[in-house]
């Protein structure tokens, strides 16, 4: 059931004495700070409430966000149900170990901006013309009832999947909330460094690596980078390590799109892809059974590293007339 227009988080959980909230496997930003947000937003207004974040290994650089040390990332068998839980910035597939939990609940509720999510709950709010489920939050929480530690999660969620309100999924609105946001006065600046521009030395060694051993192809309008298993673990990277490299493969100027791609068994690898206007990315990775929005997306291959590219460009070159 859609129910966007009559939407209320607190009317939702009316009664609910244990509420569970998860993300995606390899949470990203907006993830993360989605269910930190959700999270205390519940928890100052339903203090009865038992409320967890349920989340697999959500990167350290959000740690300055408040209950980041309250994730709980081992998952038993033996939990009880929830009341409600939540399945934020994702759909079902992608929810991991949380399924369980999910499956297991009285009531569920999904909320989301990914335009390939068609909802998993009794009830959803999917809105893919919004920049991120961060602000889908935004919209729908009191603004009476938002502090500093709320408003500062938020904002890092927009932050983070707009690129710092750079890529197209930045709207007047995106940007009119965010200034609501930051009125609250945490340091955005500082916000912004740590969870959008931060690296560690093997993020910055191992994105060095990618950038120098890229390839650009279908007349230098594509690049591709890959880091097979040899070199994960000469490096001793995890998938968290990757954040931003394909980011940086698109700041190319002549890219329309860049692929990401790292093995994690012998011929399987993760893809991310990135793009300009011209080419919808999430159309290209729907159809090998990824998702994600116009010009970001992921999805999961099969195959040798160039069966895996030839596959890519043929449909890349169908949205470039090649």
């Amino acid at each position: 059931m859609d129910q966007k227009n009559s939407f209320d988080i607190l009317k939702e959980c009316e009664g609910a004495k244990k509420i569970g909230i998860s993300g995606h496997i390899r949470p990203d930003g907006d993830a993360v700070s989605s269910c930190l947000a959700l999270r205390r937003y519940l928890m100052n207004n339903m203090p009865e409430a038992k409320v967890v974040v349920n989340l697999e290994y959500p990167p350290s650089i959000f740690n300055d966000l408040w209950g980041y040390d309250d994730i709980v990332q081992e998952f038993p068998e033996d939990e009880e149900p929830y009341d409600v839980y939540f399945a934020l910035d994702c759909n079902y597939d992608r929810l991991g170990e949380a399924q369980k939990y999910f499956d297991k609940a009285k009531k569920t509720i999904n909320i989301d901006h990914h335009m390939t999510n068609t909802g998993c709950a009794d009830v959803n709010v999917v809105e893919p013309e919004v920049s991120a489920t961060a602000e889908v939050l935004c919209k729908y929480m009191d603004k009476e009832k938002l502090d500093v530690e709320i408003a500062k999660a938020l904002y890092a969620g927009m932050v983070t999947d707009t690129g710092v309100f750079q890529y197209s999924c930045t709207s007047p609105d995106t940007m009119r909330r965010a200034a609501d946001l930051i009125a609250f006065g945490f340091d955005f600046s500082k916000l912004i460094k740590r969870v959008f521009f931060e690296k560690t030395y093997l993020q910055s060694q191992i994105m060095g690596r990618c950038m120098m051993e890229s390839v650009r192809f279908m007349d230098e309008r594509c690049i591709v980078s890959l880091v097979d298993l040899k070199t994960a673990e000469f490096y001793g990277v995890k998938p968290k390590d990757y954040e931003g490299i394909v980011s940086q493969l698109n700041n190319i100027r002549g890219v329309d799109v860049a692929i990401f791609m790292y093995q994690t068994a012998a011929q399987e690898f993760k893809v991310s892809l990135r793009s300009s206007e011209k080419v919808n990315v999430a159309k290209i990775a729907q159809q090998f059974g990824g998702g994600g929005h116009e010009r970001a997306a992921g999805l999961t291959m099969n195959g040798t590293f160039h069966d895996c590219v030839n596959n890519l460009s043929d449909k890349i070159a169908e949205q470039l007339g090649d």
